[in-house]
């Protein structure tokens, strides 16, 4: 794993802070601590991190506020540290930006996993060559994450978004199941109570669907995943 990458690790918890700084220095990354709101935004201010490792029940603001104030102007890698009984807060926090989330207490190998996973797949993105798509009058620039509508607005992805209507563009009119837009997301395996998939369809339906309770774009087949039903042009 490359030893450049630097994380921030959020927690009140000290012990805990420890045992993440710990598995992810011994990794080869170098770690920054911080321990609510106002911490995190002086480390970031002082040092900018690529990957948080962030847990929700924070004091004061909690981590979805701050995964939200951090998705509004940054694309850093957000991972969620949860309690097993956080099922609700998780799937928020998937649905307003964070990529990923680990559920205490967490399996170093498993947290490694993460983190590795999120980090090659941000720096992926970053390289990536591919055509521009057109579909139902939006326009898809895979190269640089750009979204545009017909109307010319410019629609803000987050990485997760960008990775599932790119998986979705690139094999249209094809039946795929949650299965395989997760492999082709999060590069991790299925769990059969893991709601990421629906998650992040519905956020992107918000975004590109002209009416999102009566989706044309992305259509669900029922009883086995989802089907981009718009024609793709490439260039």
């Amino acid at each position: 794993m490359n030893s450049n990458h630097h994380v921030l690790i959020v927690d009140d918890d000290a012990v805990t802070r420890a045992k993440l700084a710990g598995y992810v220095e011994a990794a080869g990354h170098r770690v920054t601590e911080a321990e609510d709101g106002p911490s995190m935004r002086t480390a970031l201010a002082n040092d900018p991190a690529e990957l948080i490792l962030l847990d929700i029940n924070l004091p004061g603001e909690d981590g979805l506020d701050l995964t939200r104030e951090l998705r509004n102007g940054s694309d850093i890698g957000i991972i969620l540290v949860t309690g097993r009984i956080d099922e609700v807060d998780r799937i928020v926090g998937l649905e307003i930006g964070a990529d990923d989330y680990i559920t205490k207490p967490f399996n170093p190998r498993e947290l490694l996993a993460r983190v590795k996973s999120l980090l090659r797949r941000m720096g992926s993105a970053s390289i990536v060559d591919r055509p521009v798509k057109r579909f139902a009058g939006w326009m898809f620039d895979t190269r640089t994450r750009k979204l545009v509508s017909p109307t010319g607005h410019h629609e803000r992805l987050t990485r997760a978004e960008y990775e599932l209507l790119n998986a979705f563009a690139e094999r249209p009119n094809i039946v795929l199941t949650r299965d395989r837009l997760l492999n082709l997301t999060t590069h991790r395996s299925w769990e059969p109570s893991d709601r990421t998939i629906d998650v992040l369809v519905r956020r992107l339906r918000g975004k590109i669907e002209p009416d999102p309770k009566n989706p044309e774009i992305i259509v669900t087949a029922h009883g086995e995943g989802y089907v981009f039903a718009a024609d793709i042009v490439e260039r």
